[in-house]
């Protein structure tokens, strides 16, 4: 059974190709991104404002105890390419020369396509696990309680005394790099693609394969997301509601630019 599963999600990435890009082709998607945003801005930037407030919810559950927070947001970094479907499907209608209105995201959103949940679901899960850790190691490894962010970064950053905060950092690299790899062109490319040309597995694969061909341009691209996307938490969530859907939009435009189907 894995066999003929691993075949055929094989197949199906094979049937797809990766694009030869320059190093610096990140900056040419997020300049695309902005262009995006403002042909719709309402839909894009009510998309944003939904995702500050959901920041704001995680703070609002968890102020008192940071040691939670801190994994809870860093793992809303696993998350986003899910939250970011309906900036997908905008940009879409936007390259089929359409405008996209509320009925783009409820159709996106409707839950008729199986692979977008189950590939929801495993992010849903590798976020949930990197909270977990993220909250064990530092309740149960910093030196005092950590309840509020200078505590976080008194106790746990800037403590030559011990090095948590490296650990925390190794620790969440390793959980990040895959579910990264696993996922840059993934949801993008189920999104576009029909469930008969296109699976879960499939996607990954097709994600993988892209990772391994440019691992500069899309390192580059991930430090330009963290990097975004910290800024738009540093601003008390405000700068997400722009924040989140230019990155979203551009994320489309990766995908757009780096895999190309084959013909059959």
């Amino acid at each position: 059974m894995p066999n003929r599963f691993s075949e055929q999600a094989l197949r199906e990435s094979q049937a797809f190709g990766v694009r030869p890009i320059p190093l610096l082709r990140p900056l040419g998607w997020l300049s695309r991104g902005w262009h995006d945003l403002w042909q719709a801005p309402l839909i894009s930037l009510a998309q944003g404002a939904v995702m500050a407030l959901f920041g704001a919810l995680l703070w609002g559950l968890a102020h008192e105890r940071f040691w939670l927070l801190s994994g809870a947001f860093s793992g809303f970094l696993l998350v986003a390419p899910v939250l970011a479907t309906g900036f997908y499907a905008c940009s879409r209608e936007l390259d089929h020369g359409g405008r996209p209105g509320w009925r783009t995201l409820a159709a996106v959103w409707r839950p008729h396509d199986g692979r977008l949940i189950v590939f929801g679901v495993l992010l849903a899960f590798a976020g949930t696990g990197w909270v977990m850790c993220s909250a064990s190691l530092v309740a149960g490894f910093a030196p005092t309680p950590v309840r509020t962010p200078h505590d976080f970064l008194v106790h746990v950053v800037l403590n030559d005394a011990s090095h948590l905060f490296e650990l925390w950092l190794a620790l969440g690299a390793v959980l990040a790099a895959p579910v990264f790899a696993s996922s840059v062109v993934a949801i993008p490319a189920l999104l576009d693609q029909p469930p008969s040309k296109l699976g879960v597995f499939g996607a990954v694969l097709t994600s993988w394969r892209v990772v391994l061909e440019h691992p500069a341009p899309i390192a580059l691209w991930a430090a330009l997301l963290m990097g975004l996307t910290l800024v738009g938490m540093a601003t008390a969530l405000v700068g997400l509601v722009l924040i989140g859907p230019w990155l979203g939009h551009a994320s489309w435009h990766a995908y757009r630019d780096l895999v190309t189907r084959r013909k059959d």
